[in-house]
């Protein structure tokens, strides 16, 4: 049987856009409350905090990554993308800049960091992808990250709709997101140029392609659980966060 016909870079590309189009979270009915103001503080916090797990996790899976490539430009693609989230020891990374995100909205500091309130969802979505990262190729592992492409719209919808909507909310509070939307570009274009040289089989864009859908999905249900436990029908799991249980 012949292999099917690869895709241009042009349609890979095209193909991937797709993909972000139609299953980027950016869709999901919880942003849509997040970004509208139609949530609650508890509701906000619980929000960040379910998220610091997801940016905690993103330099393990880095570093994981960095221990298979296999050349001095890709290892020092991937050292940057640690020091951006876990900072260089003079300036803070994503993953300080989040804690103060999670402080600004009044939620202790040694309780979102001990993860006592993770939804389980989230701890399953989260791993499965260190886990997918660490074991497939370095090819879908760097595809995985390609969601970076839409993340600018998203950012710019949150910060905007935030501020406007929540007066518990500050820009101080979403300091975080500033850097990311000078990060995500760069760390697109590299990652986009690298699969689109990469995979020059159909069967290897098809992986590149599947690795995408994969992280859009992770993403999606992280959340689904969080909608569940607190918008409807609001019921979070034993041992997970509430927000008139915080310390």
């Amino acid at each position: 049987m012949t292999e099917a016909r690869p895709f241009s870079t042009e349609e890979l590309e095209d193909r991937l856009r797709a993909i972000g189009a139609e299953r980027y979270h950016i869709h999901h009915p919880f942003h849509h409350l997040l970004h509208g103001g139609q949530l609650n503080r508890g509701q906000v916090q619980a929000w960040a905090l379910n998220r610091y797990y997801y940016q905690a996790c993103i330099p393990a899976k880095d570093a994981s990554l960095l221990a298979r490539l296999p050349t001095p430009e890709l290892r020092r693609e991937w050292r940057r993308r640690l020091v951006d989230h876990d900072g260089d020891g003079v300036h803070p990374g994503g993953v300080e800049r989040w804690l103060r995100l999670t402080d600004g909205l009044g939620l202790d500091r040694d309780y979102v960091t001990s993860l006592r309130g993770l939804l389980p969802a989230t701890r399953f979505a989260v791993d499965a992808y260190v886990r997918f990262v660490r074991e497939r190729s370095v090819l879908e592992a760097v595809a995985s990250s390609l969601t970076e492409m839409f993340s600018p719209n998203i950012i710019s919808e949150r910060v905007s709709g935030m501020l406007r909507n929540y007066d518990f909310v500050t820009a101080e509070t979403l300091a975080y997101f500033t850097p990311r939307l000078s990060q995500a570009p760069q760390d697109v274009a590299f990652a986009l140029d690298y699969v689109k040289r990469e995979a020059r089989m159909r069967a290897e864009q098809e992986q590149v392609l599947a690795a995408l859908r994969f992280k859009c999905d992770l993403l999606w249900v992280q959340l689904d659980a969080l909608h569940f436990a607190y918008v409807a029908p609001g019921l979070p799991p034993p041992g997970a966060f509430r927000p008139e249980a915080v310390p």
